[in-house]
């Protein structure tokens, strides 16, 4: 007991220290961005206390939530599709040795392709509703998720499956004791990629696509040349993004992968 609360104890201790090297890293970041502000000028680059000052009058004008919510719900509902889809056909591809041949150059092709074309084509299919930025963000995260989830599935240690069929494990065992605490390894890490794509992609598709969310409000800001307030719509977008990786995907990448810290102790 004693033991299982010391490894506890210093798996919560890492994770915060991590959170405080994150933290550190901002503030490098911004320090960096004052003196940029300071050398270009307000006009050309606004530094980040006048970027949060606008940032705050967005709030509350009632602007910054509603445009944010907008954006978000269309980068999950592609995000989540990718997820869903791309584990599951990657997993299936990594099985088979001439399915993961037959999809490399297909998963090269999709990576290769531009997310502006596939916009533009989803807008010729799709129009100008919310299937058009959902689509965009599914396509291109797609590849990604699969070519993680496939890579994961075939570097599956050959002992590890012999032992599961001397065992005789049943396939659901199979999969959540053997597959899945490996594949982990090989999934967060394009499973938080496919995070910061998912929004990317999601301003950009609303920019051309949209007249509502982050991407329409700047298209707004650009055509009044508010530097500030696209500066503003960019911070809200990368600390939702972060928000999203550490409070969420991080916490179930560490108790996913708990068994490496039982491993290291």
């Amino acid at each position: 007991m004693f033991n299982y609360f010391l490894r506890s104890l210093s798996a919560t201790l890492s994770y915060l220290w991590s959170g405080w090297g994150a933290i550190a890293s901002l503030l490098l970041f911004c320090a960096a961005w004052e003196l940029a502000g300071l050398y270009y000028g307000s006009l050309i680059l606004p530094g980040p206390v006048e970027t949060l000052k606008q940032l705050g009058t967005l709030f509350d004008q009632g602007e910054l939530l509603p445009e944010l919510l907008i954006s978000a719900r269309r980068a999950l509902y592609g995000l989540l599709l990718a997820l869903a889809a791309g584990t599951f056909l990657g997993m299936l591809a990594g099985f088979s040795v001439t399915a993961s041949i037959l999809s490399r150059p297909l998963v090269t092709l999709f990576l290769g392709m531009p997310p502006i074309a596939w916009l533009v084509l989803a807008m010729l299919w799709f129009g100008l509703g919310d299937a058009t930025p959902v689509f965009t963000v599914f396509i291109a995260c797609l590849p990604i998720v699969f070519a993680g989830a496939m890579q994961g599935t075939r570097t599956l240690d050959n002992q590890l499956k012999a032992v599961a069929d001397v065992y005789g494990l049943p396939p659901l065992m199979r999969l959540t004791d053997v597959y899945l605490p490996h594949l982990a390894s090989y999934v967060f890490p394009a499973w938080i990629t496919a995070l910061g794509t998912s929004w990317k992609v999601v301003v950009m598709a609303e920019l051309l696509s949209s007249s509502d969310g982050v991407g329409a409000a700047l298209a707004v800001t650009r055509a009044q040349l508010d530097t500030s307030g696209t500066l503003a719509w960019v911070v809200a977008v990368l600390a939702a993004l972060l928000a999203t990786e550490y409070l969420l995907l991080e916490p179930i990448k560490r108790h996913v992968e708990r068994w490496r810290q039982e491993e290291n102790a």
